[in-house]
């Protein structure tokens, strides 16, 4: 089975959406099928909107059985549906329509393009639970949606990173994420700060520079004199060097506003790590409040510094908790489990759409 991918930029891209789709497609020969990426041009908004028929003729020529549409490419394409010759369409949902990283007359617009290209779609795969709960709000048809979470297991044959990650101090705190907006760096920054000195070293793994403005705001506040000492950022890192950090760390926190998935909580889970964030997203569908992490209300900085330091002066209470996290973990998909049933559901849908 020939499935086309249509996504954005570049397939290497490190986040979790992109890391999704390059682990199914390396499972794809193990499940009788071939996935091919087909990438929408990164020019500015809206202009990507004007390579949608030449990216639809392309689809059409490669002939595969089906045209898996990624969320962050939908309303490129949006405008030409339907377009004759092309084959069943399924959606690949890691946001909702209007994506999570824009507002305004972009998210707006976005939205109804969104909708529009969704409205040709056979079936609707979505990365979560809480992303599930978020599309049926929005009226889109519950019959056509499937969950199909990431896997737990991020990379095989880690690689562990020099010294010892606490530095002197009671737990070393993970934190995986690009530096945007949304994933709340300067919140976990002022929580850590809030702090006493011998509590916690925060490492941070993450591109820095994908929203330069918000990217200097943290190199900001990282200098300042209350943080001195107590932050590491390591920069963009491979996934096997990521695996290296969960094993070497003794919290894992993402002060995220807004995660549909929030794939690395379940790999820091996985990893034996108690996971701290907001009450948001898709976190209490995966962590319980007090058993495998702590999930604070969102915006409430003093209640996140008292998460962490709870964790960090209670070993026992983080070594219960970090036991937890793994046991619950077990109970996630891993990548064979995702591609596996990703792959059955573009099967069923191809086979469907012959009969």
């Amino acid at each position: 089975m020939k499935v086309a991918l249509l996504t954005l930029g570049d397939p290497a891209t490190m986040t979790g959406g992109y890391l999704y789709h390059r682990r199914v497609a390396d499972r794809a020969a193990a499940n009788d099928a071939r996935l091919d990426f087909v990438s929408v041009p990164t020019w500015p908004w809206p202009l990507p909107v004007a390579a949608g028929p030449r990216l639809l003729r392309r689809l059409a020529q490669l002939h595969p059985d089906a045209v898996l549409l990624d969320s962050i490419a939908a309303a490129y394409v949006g405008p030409w549906l339907p377009k004759k010759g092309l084959p069943p369409i399924i959606g690949m949902l890691h946001q909702p329509p209007g994506g999570i990283d824009h507002e305004g007359l972009r998210r707006y617009t976005q939205q109804i393009l969104d909708r529009r290209a969704y409205r040709f779609a056979s079936k609707l795969l979505i990365a979560s639970d809480d992303l599930a709960d978020t599309l049926r709000a929005a009226g889109l048809p519950a019959d056509l949606l499937t969950v199909v979470a990431p896997g737990r297991d991020p990379a095989d044959n880690p690689v562990a990173p020099e010294g010892d990650l606490r530095q002197g101090r009671k737990a070393a705190v993970l934190s995986v994420g690009n530096w945007v907006e949304r994933k709340g760096l300067l919140d976990l920054l002022e929580a850590v700060a809030a702090l006493p000195p011998d509590a916690v070293t925060l490492h941070l793994v993450g591109d820095p520079d994908v929203d330069p403005d918000y990217g200097a705001r943290v190199r900001v506040r990282m200098k300042e004199p209350d943080l001195h000492g107590r932050v590491v950022a390591h920069g963009l890192k491979t996934p096997a060097e990521v695996v290296g950090f969960y094993r070497a760390a003794d919290v894992f926190a993402l002060a995220s506003v807004r995660e549909p998935y929030g794939t690395v909580y379940g790999e820091a889970m996985s990893a034996g790590l108690p996971v701290v964030g907001w009450d948001a997203g898709n976190l209490p569908h995966l962590a319980r409040h007090g058993v495998e992490g702590l999930a604070v209300p969102p915006g409430d900085v003093r209640e996140l510094t008292t998460a962490l330091r709870s964790l960090a002066y209670d070993e026992p209470r983080r070594r219960q908790m970090a036991a937890a996290a793994k046991i619950r973990s077990e109970s996630f998909p891993n990548w064979d489990d995702t591609a596996r049933v990703l792959f059955t559901e573009i099967r069923a849908v191809v086979e469907e759409t012959r009969t």
